[in-house]
């Protein structure tokens, strides 16, 4: 199958991906500017095709654009040493760690939340909308207030 002469709707079917989304990666200077027909076309090639997949790959793990750009930096230098690649993984790793911890604490806030109510109560004796409101009102007065 050849990737050359690849308008733009057909990388972005082949990527899954969205026109809007490969203008945005060209305007950002991730994907280099195709080339052109005489009719003003775009027209990538195979390695639009590989460069756009690797960046739909690192979007996918959550890495941000900022570092996709410094991965990119390097793959395109791949006489450099890979060091700042591997501290930005292991950024990369400390951030989705974090924000897994805060998963499981929300999560434990919810089962909590739940574990109030067990009975098909009428809205206004819900104990669930009850607390809700109350840890609303603590947190716009400026206290924080959850139910583990």
């Amino acid at each position: 199958m050849r990737f050359d002469n690849l308008r733009i709707g057909e990388l972005a079917k082949r990527t899954n991906s969205t026109v809007e989304t490969i203008r945005y990666y060209e305007r950002e200077g991730l994907l280099p500017a195709p080339s052109r027909t005489d009719s003003n076309y775009r027209m990538y090639g195979a390695n639009h095709l590989e460069r756009l997949s690797l960046i739909r790959h690192c979007r996918s793990l959550d890495i941000g654009l900022e570092e996709i750009r410094t991965l990119l930096k390097f793959r395109d230098a791949p006489e450099e040493n890979c060091e700042d690649v591997n501290a930005l993984l292991d950024t990369h790793i400390s951030h989705v760690t974090a924000r897994v911890a805060d998963l499981r604490e929300l999560e434990k806030h919810l089962k909590g939340l739940r574990r109030l109510c067990n009975a098909t109560n009428k809205a206004k004796h819900c104990a669930i909308l009850k607390d809700l409101t109350a840890e609303a009102t603590a947190t716009t007065c400026g206290k924080s207030r959850r139910t583990k």
